[in-house]
């Protein structure tokens, strides 16, 4: 005699059992933070990159401000003085340096950074020399134009500023000239956005006649911010 095999039919779901299997099917509580799972990093990414940008283009802008303000105070030594041509001391140029220090306040720039001011002048066979230059901040950066006496005779030397349009002092005055050099140091991506290596110029002619023959030390001494 052969045994038909019936498959019993499941019972019928009673109806508390059809309500939890309905909220289980419309619930997606789950599906959400799963979503938020995989977007959350993507966000915070995107957030603190955007601090990074925001944060290395105040910085470019600051250091572009602190090159005009050295270079425009450097232009302003001796102003007001009492002596018929004005003398530039070691001490005025280290008061410039100073203001450098104070305006870049948080950046850590004698560490990170390097600004060459350099006296721009005319030479007796009239061409263009680097009188003095005097340097403030640990970065290892030359001037991109020549150290201090570069062009002290002839004419070879063209000036300092962009190539074809550089800037040229005429006889009896100089321009102060500032080279501002600084590696930016992260906001939170260490080299997220890679190594970037600030650089900005700034010029100004000097305010009023000065004596233009050297940089006076005198007693009480002080040193001397070279370009070692």
């Amino acid at each position: 005699m052969t045994q038909i095999f019936r498959p019993r039919l499941p019972r019928p779901m009673s109806g508390a059992a059809r309500r939890v299997a309905r909220r289980l099917r419309l619930d997606k509580r789950a599906t959400v933070m799963i979503e938020m799972a995989f977007c959350i990093p993507l966000i915070v990414l995107i957030g603190f990159g955007g601090l990074e940008m925001a944060n290395l283009t105040l910085v470019t802008t600051r250091i572009s401000q602190i090159g005009l303000g050295a270079a425009d105070n450097a232009s302003r030594i001796a102003v007001g003085s009492n002596l018929s041509l004005p003398r530039v001391r070691e001490l005025d140029i280290n008061d410039v340096f100073a203001g450098v220090e104070k305006q870049a306040k948080g950046l850590d720039f004698k560490k990170h950074g390097r600004i060459i001011l350099s006296s721009l002048e005319r030479n007796t066979d009239g061409g263009q020399t680097i009188k003095w230059q005097r340097c403030y901040g640990d970065l290892n950066v030359k001037s991109a134009y020549g150290q201090e006496g570069k062009g002290a005779t002839g004419t070879g030397f063209a000036g300092m500023g962009k190539a074809g349009a550089e800037m040229k002092a005429t006889d009896g005055t100089a321009i102060m000239f500032v080279e501002i050099t600084y590696k930016y140091q992260p906001l939170a991506y260490g080299n997220w956005l890679g190594p970037r290596t600030l650089r900005s110029e700034a010029a100004f002619n000097i305010r009023e006649g000065r004596d233009l023959s050297q940089v006076y030390n005198p007693s009480p001494a002080v040193t001397k911010a070279a370009c070692t």
